[in-house]
């Protein structure tokens, strides 16, 4: 069990969970260095609320301002596709490990990560050494696709952590800044090698939203794309969920394929996540995984593994095909691979090299901070073993969480793997969705200091993503942030 900030115990709802120490070299990078202290403290240590006394004025990066006005600025300057600002409207200043630090003095748990982009939390020190390496080094900080030291070192550690059977035989492009463009260039490589239009995507997938990329998202408003049932338990498409579900997910897939009255011609490609994080953080079963690579290898059919949010430790495997034992054809990767900063590559099998020069391009694939940056942070995955403490770790919320969903009907599902995890919010009387609960949720967590964002397929899923550097302490105060927001949330609703 979790023994948490406010003195109780959060089972796991079984016999008691062997602690896991984070390493040293995790937990040191987790505090706000000293500053002014915030006024109206509710409590000590870096990770505890500040609540102001009233509206603050700080001294933080662009000179002092308040965060009401910067608010306001942002809300009549910016389009009105802007996301996370409206449903966190914190100014962040200052920022390290777990930790956020409004204007206002405020200090945050940072459970969205970046949507999963910062494996090591915010500023961590070999990230920013990293950083200052390139600009001190007077090093180009823009050079198009040319070969640097610095892209070297980025790809030789890359390479070092593939799946083997994938690296021995492997080629990298480097592409736009944003996981959205490393989906388009793997899309148009598949095509381009098969010489086939179609592609195979899943139901509840997210992919980016460039245009190829949200064709072969679960939201897609056009059908250019054959969908195919993702395997879920607690909305399962065949209604029986667990290994089963699974199966028959398996076998329409392969029926599909094979029937030739089925309207499904030789597809290009398949696109698959290994946990489904927009959709609502469901892990794809190891057995389906394995079966998918076994039907797309029969077929010539190129599996491409979206590991964008699941990379880097993320899952408690490096990457989290890892955990099936799947070795996909192409692997499309951002977030946290650029260490905070832009990056964003695919990685796939020597045969399918069959492009002309310029056949996939960007005037920004060549960030130097990024690629720095981004050798920094999965050496440091790698050598401190995260992927492996994000396992354990995450078992244990896991657990605990399982085990607060016991005396909470409203909560659906808790699904997860690692530290990418997801609490489904439903209706207790019917079991639908209930995304105004989530939002209360999420809003409750805000109040008390912690940020969470939504998912899922009505935005009914609270989803966590800290950092692989979350010590136990952090953990704790996490879960019992979410614990006090959850009742609290549908005394609001109800």
């Amino acid at each position: 069990m979790f023994e948490t900030q406010s003195g109780r115990a959060i089972s796991a709802g079984g016999p008691t969970l062997v602690a896991v120490t984070e390493p040293a070299a995790a937990a040191a990078a987790t505090e706000i260095p000293p500053q002014v202290p915030p006024q109206g403290s509710r409590g000590s240590g870096p990770d505890v609320l500040n609540a102001p006394d009233g509206p603050g004025v700080s001294g933080g990066p662009g000179g002092s301002a308040a965060p009401e006005g910067i608010l306001r600025r942002q809300a009549q300057r910016e389009s009105a596709a802007r996301t996370y600002a409206r449903s966190l409207p914190i100014v962040p200043v200052r920022a390290r490990g777990l930790t956020i630090e409004g204007a206002d003095g405020r200090r945050y748990l940072d459970c969205l990560s970046g949507a999963g982009s910062l494996a090591l939390g915010h500023n961590h020190p070999v990230v920013l050494e990293a950083i200052r390496g390139v600009l001190d080094s007077g090093a180009p900080l823009h050079v198009l696709d040319l070969a640097t030291p610095v892209k070297d070192a980025f790809t030789t550690e890359l390479f070092a952590n593939l799946p083997p059977a994938l690296a021995a035989d492997a080629r990298i492009q480097f592409c736009g800044p944003a996981g959205t463009d490393a989906v388009e260039a793997a899309l148009k490589l598949v095509r381009t090698a098969t010489g086939r239009p179609g592609l195979l995507a899943f139901t509840g997938a997210y992919h980016g939203m460039t245009a190829g990329a949200l064709d072969a998202s679960g939201g897609a408003p056009g059908v250019r794309v054959t969908r195919l049932p993702y395997p879920q338990d607690l909305r399962c498409p065949f209604g029986v969920g667990g290994p089963e579900g699974a199966e028959l997910s398996a076998r329409w897939t392969e029926n599909l394929l094979d029937d030739p009255k089925g309207g499904v011609p030789a597809p290009a490609g398949m696109i698959v996540e290994p946990v489904q994080g927009e959709g609502g953080v469901i892990p794809a079963p190891d057995a389906w995984l394995r079966r998918m690579r076994e039907i797309t290898a029969a077929r010539g059919i190129p599996l491409i593994a979206d590991e964008v949010q699941t990379g880097v430790g993320r899952t408690g495997a490096f990457w989290g095909v890892d955990h099936a034992g799947v070795v996909p054809d192409v692997m499309v990767l951002s977030k946290a691979i650029g260490g905070s900063l832009p990056l964003a590559v695919i990685v796939y099998r020597a045969g399918l090299d069959v492009w002309a020069p310029g056949a996939h391009a960007g005037t920004f694939r060549g960030n130097q901070l990024a690629m720095a940056a981004g050798a920094a942070t999965l050496a440091f995955v790698r050598e401190n073993r995260l992927a492996e403490r994000a396992a354990a770790l995450g078992d244990r919320m896991l657990a605990a969480l399982h085990g607060l969903a016991c005396g909470h009907p409203c909560i659906g599902e808790v699904r997860g793997r690692g530290l990418m995890i997801g609490l489904e919010l439903v209706d207790p009387d019917t079991g639908a969705a209930a995304p105004s609960l989530a939002a209360a949720v999420r809003q409750e967590c805000l109040d008390r200091g912690l940020i969470v964002e939504l998912g899922g397929r009505h935005g009914a899923v609270v989803r966590l993503l800290p950092p692989l550097t979350l010590t136990d302490e952090q953990a704790a105060a996490v879960l019992d942030r979410l614990a006090d927001a959850i009742p609290a949330a549908a005394r609001r609703t109800h």
